[in-house]
């Protein structure tokens, strides 16, 4: 049965181009049961865990297993839990970003829903690309993506979908001031939704196959993470933020050392903090691969609620907290322990090509030297999700001013992301954004830009070149498709610093710059509001959607059918047929794959599926599937985008894949560590998946890719050995022993892959499968998807 809604009338409509700020209008009142956690019921659900337990709970703990579908069921009368069990859970909320969303709502389609099991947004800001400044930006994306607007406008009035349209700002951002809130379990279609742990919430990346569990009301399923307990002490102060605590932690655990793990921060430390400044830190934990991160419930949450109109959700969640649910229990105990002394800590920079490369602020200037890097800054670029906070931009502001005060504008190209209309609003009506302007600053559009390589850059083609952002990640062409660009990741108080020097061994924290006047000065360390003195201005409240609008089914979503952009979904079919399965003596393993390629070391969804350019056919999969892994380095040959099979022309991986695939030929792939690492695009599982890829072969997966390519029916094995992955080439017969046991419902088989090389030799190789009884299902079925619309029609059969 569906969960009951509160419904609203939504008239929906992009919003204008240009904001209208002649008048500052109050947001209406919020839909609070819409936003609210449902505390009662988690609380009733916490008495359950605490009995099967019996131990102290982290906060983790308390708000993930209060979520399951059954206590009882998913903790298994106690014991071991994480990393043990897989849990079935019943999230509260979706969100979707435009780029990931097309997917998810062309899979929920076809699912035969009216509507949304639970409250759902979706938000426009992936495909607006940087180039001139907000008002043209915008003007130009409103145009060239307007039938994929049209189509994300049908699907929310038809499903009854919040829709804030393009110019409202960045999923995070909107997330954090009108959804976010203590003890709230949210999925979102985007690696960085981890961002709403700043207020207290478990918010988790997952690709669209997922959302669409909890939109139909599915159970969703996760493995019981692990925990890391970071133990922050002291007090940050001068010119060390939040941001350096996050890039000192992945630098600690590197892009690896998160995976699997929850990241719960707790001490003395985290209450003297802002909640945006918290969020900035859970942001970047999805670049330690960490499932999540939070923090424990704080006075920095409650006034962040109050001064966003939420009211009624801070004294709620007041009322949660003194009954034990919003922080940890004295005694939890934490599978990992790290230290971080605030008081002793430094600005960093991390990078470049790599955002667990951590040098501090003095020591930089001397690896820049022992690089040989060329000692230049080519763009100083601030905001993104992960640092667009009216706190950031007070703290940049002012040293744009002490800039301004000796006639600096900034040596560097300088640009600025606000995070939402919000921000964008408030800052404009402070006078912060025409500080940042008076000095050399141009405003971009409230989008992600830049950070997700949608900035039309004209300079440095092709050229080694340094960029500072404060950006989350920092992986090669990235940001501006160049592989040359090194992108360092640093606070925006550095980046801004640093920009009016122009060179990357300045240190603003003791180095002196000229002014106008000829005179040396020195920066003082920035100051900021953590938030604004006069409250939040809307700008142009137009962008925002009435809470929970009601379903209007006699939508028909907009797709032409002679479009480029957007295409109808075919189910993928089940790799074994119905009479296979229905006869024992049928084995059902995979015969006869093709090894397509091996690929060589850091391989992310990047590499596999390319953003920038290609966002625009993130809703058209045959199209999109022409950058397939075009970013991967062939470990055989070195070079990048090449495929080199025996007896075949050198190809691009598309051309060989798609020639296989007219041919009728399966192939597999062989990866390195944490293949998949980075954004949450369930496009880098869907690609391989159109393309004829059964099997996936690696030494180690990132959690969100892993999950993706089961849900699209991909076989994700890994090595037992990581010696073996070189026993595997490009043409190799690929064969699978034990899929047939596992398939069958015997969950502790043993699968091994049998390669036959071209001399006729045969090596055996052992793997690790790893798959709940739920991903064993979907590989069976060929897709999750599958699973969900055998069920629901099962039920409507059983209701006739």
């Amino acid at each position: 049965m569906l969960s009951q809604r509160v419904m609203g009338r939504n008239s929906l409509r992009l919003p204008r181009a240009v904001r209208q700020l002649a008048t500052h209008a109050s947001a209406p009142a919020k839909n609070y049961p819409s936003i609210t956690p449902p505390y009662a019921h988690l609380l009733k659900q916490l008495t359950q865990v605490r009995q099967i337990l019996n131990r102290p709970l982290s906060l983790a703990e308390k708000i993930v297993y209060s979520h399951l579908d059954n206590v009882e069921e998913g903790l298994a009368g106690g014991g071991a839990i994480r990393g043990e069990n897989y849990l079935k859970l019943r999230p509260d909320r979706v969100a979707m970003q435009d780029a990931s969303a097309q997917m998810a709502l062309l899979q929920f389609s076809t699912c035969d829903r009216p509507t949304t099991a639970v409250p759902t947004s979706i938000h426009c800001d992936h495909l607006i690309s940087a180039f001139s400044g907000a008002e043209a930006d915008l003007k130009r994306a409103i145009v060239s993506n307007k039938e994929v607007f049209d189509f994300l406008e049908s699907a929310a009035r038809k499903y009854g979908i919040e829709f804030w349209g393009p110019g409202s700002g960045i999923i995070h951002q909107i997330v954090l001031e009108n959804y976010s809130a203590p003890g709230l379990l949210m999925l979102g279609t985007d690696s960085h939704t981890p961002n709403a742990g700043g207020l207290g919430a478990i918010a988790i990346g997952v690709g669209g196959a997922d959302a669409v569990d909890a939109m139909t009301y599915t159970p969703w399923e996760l493995k019981a993470p692990k925990l890391i307990g970071v133990e922050l002490k002291g007090k940050l102060s001068g010119w060390v933020t939040a941001k350096d605590v996050v890039l000192e932690v992945v630098g600690r655990l590197t892009v690896r050392g998160g995976t699997g793990h929850i990241i719960e921060y707790f001490g003395e430390g985290v209450h003297t903090q802002s909640a945006t400044g918290l969020a900035t830190i859970c942001n970047m934990g999805a670049e330690m691969g960490a499932t999540t991160s939070l923090f424990p419930y704080t006075t920095s949450m409650r006034s962040y609620l109050h001064a966003t109109n939420r009211g009624p959700v801070a004294d709620a969640a007041d009322a949660a907290h003194a009954a034990g649910f919003l922080s940890a229990d004295p005694g939890a105990e934490y599978d990992q322990h790290i230290v971080i002394d605030l008081s002793s800590l430094e600005p960093r920079f991390n990078g470049p090509f790599t955002p667990d490369l951590s040098t501090p602020l003095s020591k930089f200037g001397a690896l820049v030297k022992e690089k040989g890097w060329k000692d230049q800054i080519s763009a100083s670029l601030i905001g993104s999700c992960t640092n667009s906070s009216y706190e950031d931009m007070s703290r940049v502001a002012s040293i744009a001013r002490q800039a301004k005060a000796r006639g600096l504008v900034s040596a560097t190209s300088f640009m600025i992301t606000p995070g939402s209309e919000l921000i964008n609003a408030t800052i404009e009506r402070d006078g912060i954004k025409a500080d940042l302007e008076a000095v050399g600053g141009v405003v971009l559009s409230n989008a992600c830009g830049p950070c997700i390589g949608q900035w039309d850059r004209k300079e440095c083609k092709d050229e080694e070149n340094a960029i500072l952002t404060s950006f989350n990640r920092n992986f090669k062409a990235r940001n501006d498709g160049n592989r040359l660009t090194m992108n360092f990741l640093a606070s925006p108080d550095i980046v801004t610093a640093m920009a009016f020097s122009g060179k990357l061994s300045f240190d603003p924290t003791k180095d002196e710059l000229i002014g106008a006047d000829g005179k040396p000065f020195r920066f003082t360390p920035p100051v900021g509001d953590e938030l604004p003195a006069t409250g939040f201005t809307n700008g142009d409240t137009s962008y925002l959607p009435a809470a929970l609008p009601e379903p209007v089914p006699s939508t028909v979503l907009a797709i032409s059918p002679t479009s480029t952009r957007l295409e109808l979904l075919a189910p993928f079919a089940p790799h074994f047929t119905a009479e296979e399965f229905a006869s024992p003596s049928t084995p059902l393993e995979f015969k006869g794959l093709k090894c397509l390629l091996r690929i060589r070391g850091k391989c992310t969804t990047d590499e596999i599926s390319a953003a920038g350019a290609w966002l625009k056919y993130k809703g058209h999969l045959s199209n999109l599937s022409e950058n397939t892994l075009i970013g991967a380095t062939n470990d055989e040959n070195g070079k990048v985008n090449s495929v080199v099979v025996p007896g075949e022309a050198e190809g691009t991986f598309p051309e060989v894949a798609k020639r296989w695939k007219a041919a009728g030929q399966p192939w597999m792939i062989v990866t390195d560590h944490n293949y998949g690492e980075g954004s949450a695009r369930e496009h880098a599982s869907l690609q391989p998946r159109f393309l004829n890829a059964k099997l996936i072969l690696a030494r180690s997966f990132a959690r969100i890719h892993r999950t993706n390519l089961t849900k699209q029916g991909v076989l994700p094995l890994t090595f037992i050995n990581d010696a073996d992955y070189s026993l595997i080439s490009a043409g190799d017969a690929v064969s699978t022993s034990g899929l047939n046991a596992l398939l069958r419902g015997d969950l502790s088989a043993e699968v091994k892959v049998i390669v036959q090389k071209p001399d006729g030799s045969v090596v055996e190789i052992a793997t690790e499968h790893a798959l709940s009884k739920d991903q064993v299902e979907w590989i069976a079925k060929g897709s999750a998807l599958n699973v969900i619309k055998e069920k629901a029609q099962a039920e409507l059969n059983a209701a006739k």
